[in-house]
């Protein structure tokens, strides 16, 4: 059995301590960043970094998207001008599909990747098998670099070349593993048909895809004890998974807030929406950065004892974009109508197709049910989707807990 201990005396202070350390070092934090940052100093023009002390001044900061990174970064500008420091003082500068450019500052364990480690097991003298990408990504340096702060050695296994790195476990004897978990699952397959002993691997810190129950018992069949982590190339480590294995721990480096999908206001407590970091760092600071991943706040501390908010986990994407009838519609246009009526708590917009024409019902959650507030309601969505929809009220409370905003139901 895994001894979970905390990685350090931050993850159980109290949730106040925790959040003054924050509020206490966001405004001189925010004043730097504008002065050093092209693109913040824009984005912030008519903010005073002075206000900006708890999590209701911090609401009212623009977002950035992770999803307008590549136009962001086509200004010309170092990375879009995101950077506080020059590009020639990086770490290393990385590509991801798009492209999109992502930065390493310099400092120890800059990504934030060793507390999801260690919560997985890894341990100092321990010998780590990583088989996430080196290849201009930095998803393999990004987890090195946790484990060479707990104080592991690491075998650069990358991707591809599955005998070889079976007859790496099998000669170097690697006690944990990194990686996403269906390749484990293939590691652990070939090392059965080639008659090779990797039973040295005892834990496996995993990512980049769903862990499933199935996926993760096969992986525990074997003896290893298999926990996870969710990160990104931008951010880092978001949050990992503790022994308890009830919800995903923030990383004591980040603000996060969940918001509903298309604005930048957050959802109460338990409500599924957009998943959006901020993360103080020298370099490459990210500031009410949307994901354009779902997922929800899980109530209270975790069992494990570590005191910081829980994640449900990944529950889906917040860029529901669709095209109906030839018009884009999209999320944030849900929230215009939202904010034109007050009466509605909640509007999720529905697109079928009745005898292949396109169908927009928007359903919303409201006291008023009358046919002059529908009518009103139905006016608005020609006004701001550009096309005709129909609107349906329905009592508060009664849409799907899911953060969908946009629903196409088409290919259903």
């Amino acid at each position: 059995m895994l001894a979970d201990t905390p990685f350090d005396e931050l993850e159980i202070r109290s949730v106040d301590g925790r959040e003054q350390a924050f509020f206490s070092a966001l405004p001189n934090f925010l004043s730097d960043v504008i002065a050093s940052s092209h693109y913040y100093r824009d984005l912030f023009a008519d903010v005073d970094p002075t206000t900006v002390t708890n999590r209701q001044s911090l609401a009212k900061l623009p977002i950035t998207r992770k999803s307008s990174l590549h136009d962001i970064q086509k200004s010309g500008n170092a990375l879009g001008g995101l950077l506080t420091v020059p590009q020639g003082d990086l770490a290393r500068i990385f590509q991801s599909p798009g492209p999109t450019y992502d930065a390493e500052g310099t400092g120890d364990d800059w990504w934030g990747t060793a507390r999801g480690l260690h919560a997985s097991g890894l341990r100092k003298g321990d010998i780590l098998h990583n088989s996430f990408s080196y290849h201009m990504t930095p998803a393999g340096l990004m987890m090195e670099s946790g484990a060479r702060k707990i104080g592991a050695a690491v075998f650069p296994a990358g991707i591809g070349n599955t005998e070889l790195q079976v007859q790496a476990i099998h000669d170097v004897r690697a006690t944990c593993y990194t990686g996403t978990p269906s390749y484990l699952k293939k590691i652990l397959e070939t090392a059965e048909s080639l008659g090779k002993d990797v039973t040295s691997l005892k834990n496996a810190c995993v990512g980049g895809e769903g862990l499933m129950p199935d996926l993760r018992a096969a992986i525990e069949d074997h003896g290893i004890h298999c926990g996870q982590v969710y990160a990104s190339a931008d951010l880092g480590n978001v949050a990992y998974e503790s022994i308890a294995r009830e919800g995903l721990i923030v990383d004591e480096r980040l603000i996060v807030e969940i918001v509903r999908p298309g604005t930048g206001d957050p959802v109460a407590e338990g409500e599924v929406g957009e998943v959006v970091v901020t993360v103080m760092r020298t370099g490459y600071p990210l500031i009410r950065f949307a994901t354009g991943d779902l997922s929800a706040v899980m109530q209270g501390p975790s069992p494990c004892g570590r005191t910081n908010m829980r994640l449900k986990g990944w529950m889906g994407r917040a860029d529901q974009t669709t095209k109906v009838k030839g018009m884009f519609v999209h999320p944030a246009q849900i929230a215009e109508l939202v904010r034109r009526h007050p009466e509605i708590e909640r509007a999720r917009a529905v697109v079928s197709k009745t005898n292949d024409d396109d169908v927009l019902t928007v359903m919303c959650e409201a006291a008023v049910s009358d046919d002059g507030f529908v009518g009103k309601v139905t006016e608005t969505i020609l006004n701001v989707c550009k096309l005709r929809g129909t609107a349906e009220v329905h009592p508060v409370g009664s849409l799907p807990n899911d953060g969908k905003v946009i629903d196409d139901i088409r290919g259903a």
